[in-house]
């Protein structure tokens, strides 16, 4: 079976405006996205890559450009199945406002049992993204072989949902795990098992440093216990 690696999207201007943005059509990279998008071909230079599977949404496609007109033989595909979390009546609100929701709770402590208003479950976005990992593997495996590499361009949660199944963690536990903006997450799937090789990695430790604790509107100084819904903006 072959090695995945997780991309997240670059820094985009919902990040950096604290929105929830779902699949709002128009959402994309910001200034620093874009240079995070940049810097991704040379991150990967050593890495073979068999495909490039992108979400459909303009902020995946807008990370992967700078790879793909790097390496101009890696063709691109799109897969719905792993489109963003569908946020429903969610969709486009502020995530301070979303705080005093009810359902936050359920999503930050209960998440399996979480549906969104108008959108999806989780359990659903969360086995959508399972199955299409599973799927590229056997395709990436039956067209390169098993020691075969592809990158697969997608969200905060659903990263966050691959990752938990490929540790055998139940969906509620989903939350203790973290993607900053286009950070590198690999997964190396086996007959037996898959072996997490990377989570989150960035290329630098600056996310690793302590935050400023301030205003609680503020998305990027939330209550540490409480985990980014829809990935965060990553480090200041």
């Amino acid at each position: 079976m072959p090695t995945l690696i997780l991309v997240r999207h670059g820094r985009s201007t919902a990040n950096t405006a604290g929105v929830l943005a779902g699949r709002t059509p128009g959402v994309g990279l910001d200034e620093r996205g874009a240079a995070q998008a940049a810097a991704l071909p040379g991150r990967l230079a050593a890495l073979p890559l068999a495909a490039a599977v992108s979400s459909p949404l303009q902020r995946c496609r807008e990370t992967l450009r700078p790879l793909l007109d790097a390496r101009p033989e890696l063709e691109p595909h799109t897969e719905e199945r792993i489109n963003e979390c569908d946020y429903g009546d969610w969709s486009g609100r502020k995530l301070a406002e979303l705080a005093d929701e009810p359902l936050m709770n359920v999503v930050q402590q209960h998440p399996s049992a979480a549906a969104f208003p108008g959108g999806e479950s989780m359990r659903a976005m969360q086995a959508r993204a399972v199955d299409a990992v599973r799927d590229w593997n056997a395709r990436i495996t039956a067209g390169h072989g098993q020691d075969a590499a592809y990158v697969m361009c997608s969200h905060g949660d659903i990263i966050k949902a691959i990752v938990a199944d490929a540790l055998g963690l139940h969906l509620d536990l989903f939350q203790r795990i973290h993607a900053d903006p286009c950070s590198v997450t690999a997964i190396r799937y086996t007959g037996l098992r898959p072996f997490l090789l990377r989570l989150g990695d960035t290329g630098d430790l600056a996310p690793l440093a302590p935050r400023e604790r301030g205003d609680a509107t503020d998305p990027d100084r939330r209550p540490d216990a409480d985990a980014a819904v829809g990935g965060g903006a990553g480090a200041p």
